[in-house]
């Protein structure tokens, strides 16, 4: 592992926030506690081997995080505890696209929007560290599987979180420079 002694880049030594799998999981349990659909019937959108798809008069839905966006200046600040280290702020929005299959689809959709409103469903979020911002519009988007279209809607819900990272820069112990300017120089340096 590198430090800001080193030079060169470096890469954070906090544990990662919740992506990728982890995130997915996330976001399942929160549309399986919402909507009363057993965890079998709320699945991920893309998989590398896709299980086969339920009956279409069977209610369920499939979630992906389709958009990634992060504040475009995160924040940045030196602690000097220890050998110090550098933490870096990021509040990231992410749209999670949720399509609602089945006769009950269109329910089930606004059973998410609506259950989103409710405070202690958003806590449950909120201790995972996302925040809700907004649900869209409910969209009908039926598909055709299998020469026989079945109901679909889709529901985009956008949620916020932050990701903190920390990095290996340490204090800096002693510095020396010269200041130049037209009518003088001065050089100057730090205690050690």
């Amino acid at each position: 592992m590198t430090d800001s002694s080193t030079g060169g880049y470096l890469a954070p030594t906090s544990p990662p926030p919740a992506t990728d799998d982890a995130l997915d999981d996330q976001i399942q349990e929160a549309v399986v506690g919402i909507t009363g659909l057993g965890s079998d019937f709320v699945r991920p959108r893309w998989v590398p081997i896709p299980a086969k798809q339920p009956p279409a008069d069977t209610n369920w839905c499939a979630i992906g995080i389709i958009r990634l966006v992060g504040d475009t200046y995160a924040w940045v600040g030196h602690h000097s505890d220890g050998d110090g280290y550098d933490e870096m702020q990021r509040h990231v929005t992410f749209e999670v696209l949720a399509s609602f299959y089945g006769p009950n689809g269109q329910a089930y959709a606004g059973i998410l929007r609506d259950g989103l409103q409710i405070p202690q469903n958003r806590e449950a979020l909120y201790l995972q560290g996302i925040a809700f911002v907004e649900a869209s519009e409910v969209i009908a988007a039926p598909a055709l599987i299998n020469e026989q279209w079945v109901r679909k809607y889709d529901l985009t819900v956008t949620l916020r979180t932050q990701i903190t990272r920390i990095y290996a820069v340490l204090n800096l112990l002693e510095a020396s420079g010269t200041i130049v300017t037209e009518t003088f120089t001065q050089p100057w340096e730090t205690p050690a």
